[in-house]
């Protein structure tokens, strides 16, 4: 592994405004003596509202720091105008974390996830390459897949070294050909690329269309939460502060080319510890009454209603990490109940007001 030096560096985040994004940013500006530079296209797909209530966050965070940080609305799907942003700030490491989230989307809408996941990751993976091969600044590309690539695997807990060749939904091929397009771009030029496999990220500013963020909007407006699988799944809940504490580490050491192969590395970030859906329920609808955002005497029972599973999910998400403990020395551990009191405690205030 190859150590990054990042003190004085430029830092391209991509999806700056999203959940994981926003979060890493801060914890970069917190951490890091560089220059902090993030795009975002601040799209539609959820309230834009919330994506400009993380920027206000990151800002307040960067006052506080020695960190310079700027932020650009603009689209990885924009080749002009990323070209523009690399030429401007020449980024020494680059986090993709930009693309058209969502498992269930991708079904209905499948037009942006080609857009953004295939052409703009490929115009992202192009002007990396464009500055290794002028000489410039780029030294090394993290990016985001997902735990969505493992599919249906019955074989748990997810190693990376599993086969993810039979994906259940166009947002997982979309990531499964992200991990192939820069395994290849590796491979042609040298550039040292790093895959993180996401599991299940929760957490306080996080994405509406996730279903712990879901549960609780229906709840508060007195609504029934659909619970998929007649609630037999299992996920692997990741705290955001335990995702982005492993992309801090995971870039600051490279991968080196070597005779087993490319300067390329993939890793789960997951908090290894799967929970079934309905403890996480019931610990939910606990934090939320204990915040104050739903009322003492509120019977989460009467608002549950138990369906079938729906296409492009799967039962049980579970990750080994072992390779990320082996190389960085990580693994997540935050306990479900205080991540999802740090969330209730979030939506109380920003919500509840």
């Amino acid at each position: 592994m190859k150590k990054i030096e990042l003190k004085g560096k430029t830092i391209l985040v991509t999806g700056a405004a999203g959940f994981i994004g926003a979060h890493l940013v801060m914890r970069l500006l917190k951490e890091e003596e560089a220059r902090i530079v993030g795009i975002d296209d601040l799209n539609d797909y959820y309230d834009v509202e919330l994506k400009k209530h993380r920027l206000e966050l990151v800002a307040d965070t960067a006052e506080k720091t020695s960190s310079a940080w700027i932020f650009e609305e603009a689209s990885i799907s924009d080749r002009d105008g990323l070209r523009k942003i690399f030429d401007t700030y020449d980024p020494a490491v680059v986090v993709n974390l930009a693309a058209q989230a969502g498992v269930r989307y991708s079904i209905s809408h499948p037009d942006p996830y080609i857009e953004t996941n295939i052409n703009g990751f490929y115009y992202i993976l192009e002007e990396c390459r464009r500055s290794k091969t002028e000489g410039r600044g780029f030294e090394y590309l993290v990016y985001a897949s997902s735990s969505s690539v493992y599919g249906d695997n019955s074989e748990i807990p997810y190693k990376v070294e599993d086969p993810v060749d039979k994906p259940v939904s166009l947002y997982a091929a979309t990531k499964k050909s992200n991990e192939l397009m820069a395994h290849a771009y590796s491979k042609l030029y040298g550039l040292p690329v790093c895959g993180l496999r996401f599991f299940t990220v929760y957490g306080p500013a996080g994405r509406p269309d996730m279903a712990y963020f879901g549960f609780t909007d229906k709840l508060i407006a007195g609504k029934t939460i659909d619970i998929f699988n007649y609630g037999n799944c299992k996920r692997d809940f990741t705290y955001v502060d335990d995702v982005t504490k492993g992309v801090s580490l995971v870039i600051k050491k490279a991968p080196e080319e070597s005779e087993a192969g490319p300067a390329y590395a993939l890793y789960n970030i997951g908090n290894s510890s799967p929970v079934d859906l309905m403890e996480f329920i019931e610990i939910l609808g606990e934090e939320l009454i204990k915040a104050g955002v739903l009322p003492e005497d509120f019977d989460m029972k009467a608002h549950e209603r138990l369906l079938p599973m729906q296409p492009g999910d799967v039962p049980v998400t579970y990750a080994d990490t072992s390779a990320l403990q082996r190389d960085y020395g990580y693994s997540p551990s935050t306990d479900l109940r205080k991540g999802l009191s740090e969330f209730a405690g979030w939506y109380k205030r920003y919500y509840c007001k």
